[in-house]
Formats: C-alpha cells, sequence, structure tokens
C-alpha cells in the first residue's frame, strides 16, 4: 500500500508536549474528564473480547493505564506489552503496575515503527493517540499489520459532540480543557493544543471511513461516549 502524506503534528511537537505535562497527566485527565476515563478504559477491554491468557499491544500507553486495565481483566497468563515514545510520561507507568502487583512489558517505541511481526496480538489498543500520529493512516496500518486474524484494533478517542450537547461538548472542549488542564499542570500551551487537536480530528464516519482503507477489515463499530466527547472505535480483522 502506497505510503499517505504526513497529516498530523510533528513527533518533537508532541514528545515535547507529553514530557511538559507527565508529571500532571493523570490528575489532569480525570479531572478533565469527570473520572469517566477509567470507566472508558473497562469499556475497551470489554469491547476487546480478548481470550484469558491473551497477548494485548497497547500503543501510546502513556501512563500505563490502559495497559494495566488489560492486565487486571485478562490474569496473569496474559502478555501485556504498552509503548509510548515520550519516556517522561512511560517512566511512570511500571511503578503504577508494580503497586497492584502485574508484570506489564512497558516500552519506549514509535507507533509508526513497531518492533513487532505480523499478526503477533491478539488485540492492539491506542487511547487518546492516534491524533497525536504524525501520519495517521500509516499509523493504523503498523497497528494494523500486528492484529492477529480474527483480532481487534480498538481505538478510544475524542470526538465533536453530537446531538443536542454538540455546542456545550465544543465549548468545554475549546475553554475549559486549556484552562483546567493549563491549571494542573502549569503548562497552559500544551492543553491548548490537545483542545485544537480534538476539534480538528476527524471522528465517527470520517474516522470509521480512515480504518475501512485498511485490507481484510471484518467489520467496524462505533460506540459514543458522553454524547459524543469520545467514541471507541472496534476494528475487527477477518479470520482465516
Amino acid at each position: 500500500m502506497e505510503e499517505p502524506n504526513k497529516n498530523g503534528p510533528s513527533a518533537d511537537k508532541i514528545q515535547n508536549i507529553f514530557s511538559d505535562v507527565a508529571g500532571s497527566y493523570d490528575t489532569a485527565n480525570n479531572a478533565m474528564t469527570f473520572g469517566l476515563a477509567h470507566l472508558w478504559r473497562k469499556k475497551v477491554v470489554k469491547l476487546s473480547n480478548t481470550p484469558k491468557g491473551g497477548r494485548v499491544l497497547d500503543c501510546a500507553t502513556g501512563t500505563g493505564d490502559l495497559a494495566i486495565e488489560f492486565k487486571k481483566h485478562l490474569g496473569p497468563k496474559s502478555e501485556v506489552v504498552g509503548i509510548d515514545f515520550c519516556k517522561e510520561m512511560l517512566d511512570f507507568a511500571p511503578g503504577k503496575a508494580k503497586n497492584q502487583n502485574l508484570e506489564i512489558d512497558f516500552k519506549v517505541g514509535d507507533v509508526l515503527k513497531l518492533d513487532f511481526q505480523d499478526a503477533s496480538f491478539d488485540t492492539v489498543t491506542i487511547a487518546y493517540g492516534i491524533r497525536n500520529v504524525e501520519n495517521t493512516v500509516k499509523g493504523l496500518q503498523e497497528m494494523w499489520r500486528t492484529v492477529k486474524p480474527g483480532g481487534k484494533l480498538l481505538i478510544l478517542e475524542t470526538g465533536e459532540g453530537s446531538g443536542p450537547l454538540s455546542l456545550p461538548i465544543k465549548a468545554y472542549t475549546k475553554f475549559v480543557v486549556p484552562a483546567l488542564g493549563g491549571m494542573i499542570s502549569k503548562k497552559k500551551h500544551a492543553y491548548s493544543y490537545l483542545s485544537s487537536s480534538s476539534q480538528a480530528f476527524p471522528s465517527k464516519e470520517k474516522f470509521i471511513a480512515l480504518t475501512n482503507t485498511l485490507p481484510e477489515v471484518a467489520s467496524t463499530s462505533c460506540r459514543t461516549l458522553m454524547f459524543g466527547a469520545s467514541y471507541i472505535y472496534t476494528v475487527t480483522k477477518k479470520s482465516l
């Protein structure tokens, strides 16, 4: 497949933003989502239908929360790998897992150049990370490459809102998120970017159209969260 043009932010910009907010990221994220981010991660795990003892890759794992949720659910015989190209974010993940007696393989890695064989994971996930990838379609292709036949790629990402609450959600994202994130992290510039990127990134049908360019797609579904503030996209690969 021909490599598409870059359409996202530069890798250096994203690394700088997340290294700046790494120490306060969890606190700000919980505040901005009213604590719902924890429940949304649980939904991702449930929708994945990953078999007990299965193999999971969590891309842009950040401080490790989704990888930790998978390991807790799938049990000690499972293999969960979490990668992120921002070392400052990733530095918090091993300690969080260790505090819960969970063995997770956290490593620095880039979603555009995954160091894993084709068809090597039952489930591949990325939460609030795909819009920050320098080349969206190439990132989707690279993650999809590592999904086993019959396996799933799940993407948790922000949206513009839908229905009667779309305007309040857009206003919250545009004005409240930068102010609240900036107050907690003392890095308002970072949350101004995160807010603007959320509004600009394609969601729902537009994003589904991107996932449907992948080969061997059996089905794609979209779960709406908080009136379209976020979505969970589930892409299932055809079985052999």
